[in-house]
């Protein structure tokens, strides 16, 4: 690694450039500011394109009844009332004029006959709600904001890992990355900065996550000060491709129970009539997982170890028109034709409702100058995400971010970064290189199963402490990895500065897991099985002045009184 290190200025560095990152970008570049996007992929390669069911929005299209207050209320019902109501607020009021801008961008949204948004229906929603694509949403969400961000001439990098924040004070003043491909040392000076980085779902084993969702905002901002909320809430989706294993956890739309697809046990039975008589397969993403776990588990699973999933009986038109890219992702992976043949499901790791608390109306951190947005932000989901509100929440909070981040930007100026703290990061990750290192990948290979296996679905003491300890243990063997070889298109190199990061989300994940003696939401145990009033709560996690991790238990803030009227009174058995 060659000591040339080459400096970049913005107004506004936005790491990450998944949809929140885009969206961020585009407000900084139309107030007159500079943006600069980094991402550890490729632009327009970003997660947000496996949300493909739809964005929630009220805008009463299919169903006139809906209104922001009912979208509110469905927040705070199946977030299990620890949300941020004011989050939940500006989501149910900004989400129909973020789509609607979406649609002026380009997007080609499904039409109803009067040639109208189409909505469809999505578990927990009171009404059709989720505007959408087919099934591909998040892939023309993502390619209609890169399109803006092109013919804006947005700065971006690509293939850049960032390694560390930069801290003065309370503010960022920079960051440190790699440029993957090309061994390249970067350093980025700025005046504010927005995480957009997703969320840790690669700590599991089954995840319908992409390969970049390793937490590495949620670690860089944990090491810089910044406080966590919420990270025990992992959200497992209730359908992921259980087969072939290459496939294992690939996601399986909610559009697909949207559109009439219903859920079937080996011995042909539809078991939601009995865990979700009303709801059925619409009922929220916790309530679906956890039953198909259960049926898995009682020895009415497939034979592949999952429960089926059958749309077959609406019909080969109807399917590839509404579903055409399951009808391919079955087709070509599994060899299975789902107009013809049923689907084998499992539950799958899918998005974290858990991660870096942030203020409601700007987006925020505990740092002067430092913003989130996205599946990396905390405060909205609460205990449970509703379906379509992850797209959502990426316009409407990366747009307020960008915005955010221009208003400090607009009163701010660059700091000078000391070399010595250049020199400080370089040193970390130039510890790595040794000829007798452990292979950072088969520390991964055993924190991913000690997740699954001790703080899955269904979650107790026992297996949370044994978690605890084989991730303390698995921390003090991180200090020993190493790769060989050089900066460039090292992949040895990548895996020991993701795994830092993981064992930094995994840590505060079974930690806030023990500490939560309920079930609620995502969050169940078997032996604690009922919601505890005493636990309306969230929890945060910092790091303390010796580098120790910290946990807080607050009470779940009280929404007014005239919000109450747009929510179901909690009931406590």
């Amino acid at each position: 690694m060659n000591n040339e290190v080459e400096t970049v200025e913005a107004d506004v560095l936005i790491i990450g450039a998944g949809g929140a990152g885009m969206r961020a970008a585009i407000s900084v570049n139309d107030a007159g500011l500079k943006p600069v996007m980094v991402t550890k992929s490729l632009l327009g390669k970003a997660h947000t394109v496996m949300a493909e069911g739809g964005i929630a929005c009220a805008l009463g299209n299919v169903d006139p009844k809906d209104n922001w207050m009912v979208h509110y209320g469905d927040i705070i019902e199946e977030g299990v009332y620890i949300s941020n109501w004011k989050m939940a607020e500006i989501l149910g009021k900004e989400a129909p004029d973020r789509v609607l801008e979406l649609e002026r961008y380009g997007a080609l949204f499904d039409r109803t006959p009067d040639g109208r948004i189409m909505q469809r229906a999505f578990g927990a929603h009171t009404y059709r709600r989720l505007a959408h694509i087919g099934d591909r949403t998040g892939l023309e969400l993502i390619k209609t904001l890169e399109d803006q961000v092109l013919h804006r001439n947005i700065p971006f990098y690509d293939e850049m890992y960032i390694v560390d924040l930069i801290r003065k004070d309370n503010k960022i003043i920079g960051a440190y990355g790699i440029k993957m491909n090309t061994g390249k040392t970067f350093v980025f000076r700025a005046k504010s900065v927005v995480i957009a980085t997703g969320g840790s779902g690669r700590v599991y084993k089954v995840t319908s996550n992409s390969w970049e969702s390793t937490g590495d905002g949620i670690g860089m901002a944990y090491r810089a000060g910044v406080i966590l909320r919420d990270m025990e809430m992992i959200q497992f989706h209730p359908t992921g491709m259980v087969y072939p294993p290459g496939v294992k956890g690939l996601l399986v739309t909610e559009g697909v129970r949207g559109e009439g697809g219903i859920l079937l046990n080996s011995k042909g039975e539809r078991y939601m009539l009995k865990y979700s008589p009303q709801k059925k397969e619409l009922d929220a993403r916790d309530v679906v997982a956890r039953a198909n776990y259960k049926e898995i588990m009682e020895g009415r699973g497939t034979e592949h170890g999952g429960v089926y999933l059958d749309i077959s009986q609406k019909g080969a038109d109807f399917i590839k028109h509404k579903l055409p890219a399951m009808y391919q992702q079955f087709l070509e992976f599994a060899g299975v034709d789902i107009t013809k043949e049923k689907m084998e499901v499992a539950p799958t790791v899918h998005y974290m409702m858990g991660g870096i608390e942030v203020d409601a109306e700007t987006e925020r951190t505990n740092l002067e100058n430092l913003f989130a947005a996205g599946e990396v932000a905390s405060g909205l989901h609460g205990a449970n995400r509703l379906g379509g509100n992850s797209l959502a929440d990426i316009l409407v909070f990366g747009k307020r971010a960008g915005d955010s981040a221009v208003n400090y930007a607009r009163s701010s100026k660059f700091e000078d970064i000391p070399e010595e703290e250049i020199e400080k990061i370089r040193a970390y990750v130039m510890h790595f290189f040794k000829e007798d290192g452990k292979n950072p990948y088969d520390l991964i290979d055993r924190l991913t199963t000690c997740m699954s296996e001790n703080v899955g679905i269904m979650r107790d003491e026992e297996h949370l402490q044994k978690a605890i300890k084989i991730i303390k243990d698995l921390k003090e063997e991180f200090k020993e990895v190493g790769t060989k070889g050089g900066v460039r298109y090292n992949h040895g190199l990548l895996g020991c500065l993701e795994l830092g990061n993981m064992l930094v989300s995994c840590e505060a994940i079974a930690t806030c897991a023990s500490m939560r003696k309920e079930s609620r939401g995502a969050h169940a145990r078997s032996d604690f099985p009922k919601k505890d009033p005493a636990w309306k709560a969230n929890i945060i996690t910092y790091m303390d002045e010796q580098g120790n991790m910290n946990f807080e238990v607050k009470p779940a803030a009280e929404m007014p009184e005239e919000y109450k009227a747009y929510v179901k009174p909690e009931v406590y058995e």
